[in-house]
């Protein structure tokens, strides 16, 4: 395994809510996908759609961040890697099977367009994985909700219930949803991380993510930190 491999696994999988995240909506895709076509919007280095290439798929990632994707290159898996705006995809109408997202329509200027374009591009039948930001008692950390927002250009949060709404009205239809840091406790760990720690305080504190889903798992699926969805475009 290169250097870069190892760097990119540790980044990613060694997080305290990133390999969870992005694993469930892996798990959610499935692992034959074999013949499909998988967009991942604002993938940065590419690495998550390169899971989806190790499982069979033609993956193609985009961003706007030249050097991630540079980096991302060197991956032994690396997907196509396409410098655009998740705004305006490169795309003819119904180019893919799926479209995978990971904490990124919250970065977006107009979530609804982002969500246009990824409508768009997806074939009938087609599903989207995506998570979001929801910080849903942000509002009881005024400093710690400021700070990651700042530190994260955070332009808004949704729940499944607003991400369902702008959902249906492109032709989606929500599947399921889950919602992960589920109680105040977690969500205040998230948000600490966020402000003080960043990239090494989320991947030091990876030892503490069984203890964040065992606490899920006992709390009402109704609010958090970060909300996954799947979806499906209507035939």
């Amino acid at each position: 395994m290169k250097l870069s491999d190892v760097v990119a696994f540790v980044g990613h999988q060694v997080h305290v809510c990133r390999y969870r995240e992005a694993g469930t909506l892996l798990d959610w895709m499935g692992t034959d996908l074999r013949g499909k076509k998988v967009l991942d919007v604002a993938g940065g280095d590419g690495y998550w759609a390169g899971q989806t290439r190790k499982r069979g798929a033609f993956a193609v990632s985009i961003d706007l961040a030249r050097g991630k994707m540079e980096y991302g290159r060197t991956l032994a898996h690396a997907p196509a890697l396409i410098e655009c705006d998740a705004l305006k995809l490169p795309f003819q109408d119904g180019s893919f099977d799926a479209i995978l997202s990971v904490c990124a329509i919250e970065h977006f200027d107009d979530g609804g367009t982002s969500l246009d374009e990824m409508s768009r591009v997806l074939k009938p039948g087609g599903q989207i994985f995506m998570s979001a930001d929801v910080l849903s008692r942000a509002d009881a950390w005024p400093k710690l909700r400021d700070a990651h927002k700042a530190k994260y250009h955070v332009q808004h949060t949704y729940t499944h219930e607003s991400l369902a709404k702008l959902m249906d009205a492109r032709g989606l239809d929500l599947v399921r949803h889950s919602y992960q840091f589920r109680t105040a406790a977690a969500e205040r760990l998230y948000l600490s991380l966020s402000a003080y720690g960043g990239k090494v305080g989320f991947n030091a504190a990876a030892p503490l993510a069984p203890l964040v889903a065992a606490a899920d798992a006992k709390a009402p699926n109704e609010r958090g930190s970060i909300v996954l969805v799947q979806a499906r475009k209507r035939g």
